[in-house]
Formats: structure tokens, C-alpha cells, sequence
């Protein structure tokens, strides 16, 4: 992390004052599609196929650094496929992807991994590592970042606690239950501060109050900076994100009738 950046602690007390606690797109025969992540905003554009079919199509939007963005849309709309490719795991079959101030698009695999540390994830289907306890799950993005276990000790405990789990932290993932792997996961995908959060359904199995806390702490690492892109169905969590932005997927293509989505503010203000 950079040291210019605030701590999660103080990003907490903000948190807990609050509430407790781009050119155009590729298309056939058409022009080459770019997206790009600089150094003060996000700028995206992605086409994927799956089994031979196109999943996303016409994308061109841009993302402002440190904004609040939900993504929503009917099952099959294809937001996991946008997060996947928002998060590194996929390429565009066609078009641009710049994250960071690079052109990744064609990137060599080996300098994704350090464009990737710099993202947090949180995965529908939480990919914990079975045999690694609570505590070690949440730590590894820490412990891959080289933080001695000194340095690690004490902001995993914190963030334990912050999603209910202090009790849970010697716990295998086989024998926590699916809302208490998810704050796991979540847990994990905040720790390290990172540039980007990108949340497939992160609150979908846990209860309407830790859904709210999760939201909390999710506006808190939102006011120290981070770009959050949540996909959701949960219409509530929406309502209660002040200043959000709504991102709607329909049949693989991006609803923007505004064009705020092409032309957002180069950054946002006001945290």
C-alpha cells in the first residue's frame, strides 16, 4: 500500500461516523474498442464470448476513480463475465483493456499477477482455500504482499471482528456456513486496500443487518479512495448508497441513457 494513502482503521471512524461501526468499442466491421484504468479514473470496454455466442457486446464506459458503481441486470445479462474481465480473468475477444495507465489486453501472463494484487475480489462462490483456517484465508493477500506476521496479526484480528467473526478465526471454510464464508471472502478481498474492489453478489448469504455492515465497510475503503463495483440484485442496497452509480446489463450491452457511463467526472470528490 502507499503510504499517502489513509489507514483502513481511520477509513473505519469515517465509516462509523456515518452509520456504525474511451473511445468507441469495437463492433464487427466497425472501430476497435478500448478501455482503459489510469492513473485517475477507469475507462472500460470488453467483449467476450462464451461457447461461440457473445456475451458482451457494444461496452464503452468509464469508470471514475473512486467511485461507487452497482452493477445490476436480469440472470444472464452477463455481469460475472464483466467482472471476470474487469478482475483479469478474461480477455476481450475483441477491443481494449487498459488498467493502471497499461494496455493489457495482450499482456504476457506473467505481469498480470502484479496488476491483480492490486484488485480485491469478492467471488459469488467464494474460493476459499479449504484447508487454510479464517485468519490465514484473510491474510493471504497480506502474507503474498511480503507483511511479516507481525504486521499481519493485528489488522486480520480487526477485520475479523468487523465482519463478526472473531470467534470463527481458527475455522476451515467446510465448517463455516455460506454467510460466514462469504464474510470470509470479503474480509479477504478488502484487507490489502486495494485500487479496485470488484464484489459478485457479496451480500447475497448473510442477513439484512450484516449486510448493512458489509455495506458500511464497503463505503469506508470507498472513502479512502478505492473503486468499488458491486454486482447485486438487492435493489435496497442501492437505496441506501448515497451518490452511487447504477450500471445495468441487458443482453450483454450497457444501459446508459444518460452517457454519464462514457463521460464520468475524471474523479470523485468530496470524501
Amino acid at each position: 500500500m502507499r503510504n499517502t494513502r489513509p489507514s483502513f482503521a481511520e477509513g473505519k471512524q469515517e465509516c462509523a461516523a456515518i452509520g456504525k461501526a474511451a473511445a468507441p468499442c469495437e463492433k464487427p466491421g466497425g472501430k476497435e474498442g478500448r478501455a482503459s484504468v489510469g492513473n485517475r479514473r477507469i475507462r472500460q470496454c470488453w467483449f467476450a464470448l462464451r461457447h461461440g455466442a457473445e456475451v458482451l457486446r457494444d461496452l464503452d464506459f468509464r469508470l471514475a476513480k473512486g467511485g461507487f458503481y452497482f452493477l445490476t441486470g436480469p440472470s444472464g445479462a452477463g455481469k460475472t463475465s464483466l467482472l471476470q474481465l474487469l478482475y483479469l480473468a478474461r480477455r476481450p475477444t475483441r477491443g481494449r483493456i487498459q488498467l493502471f495507465d497499461q494496455d493489457l489486453t495482450d499482456a504476457p501472463r506473467d505481469v498480470l499477477p502484479d496488476f491483480r494484487r492490486r484488485i480485491g475480489v469478492v467471488f459469488q462462490d467464494f474460493r476459499l482455500i479449504r484447508h487454510l483456517s479464517a485468519f490465514d484465508n484473510v491474510a493471504l493477500p497480506l502474507r503474498i504482499a511480503g507483511r511479516s506476521d507481525a504486521e499481519v496479526e493485528g489488522p486480520v484480528r480487526e477485520m475479523l471482528a468487523w465482519v463478526g467473526l472473531a470467534d470463527r478465526a481458527s475455522a476451515r471454510p467446510p465448517t463455516l456456513s455460506g454467510g460466514e464464508q462469504q464474510r470470509v471472502a470479503i474480509a479477504r478481498a478488502v484487507i490489502s486496500q486495494p485500487e479496485l474492489l470488484v464484489a459478485d453478489e457479496p451480500t447475497g448469504n448473510v442477513d439484512a443487518d450484516m449486510a448493512t455492515r458489509l455495506l458500511h465497510l464497503f463505503t469506508a475503503l470507498n472513502r479512502l479512495g478505492t473503486t468499488i463495483v458491486v454486482a447485486t440484485h438487492d435493489v435496497s442496497l442501492i437505496a441506501r448508497t448515497p451518490g452511487a452509480r447504477l450500471m445495468r446489463l441487458e443482453k450483454g450491452s450497457m444501459a446508459d441513457p444518460t452517457g454519464i457511463l462514457r463521460n464520468p467526472p475524471t474523479e470523485v470528490r468530496g470524501r
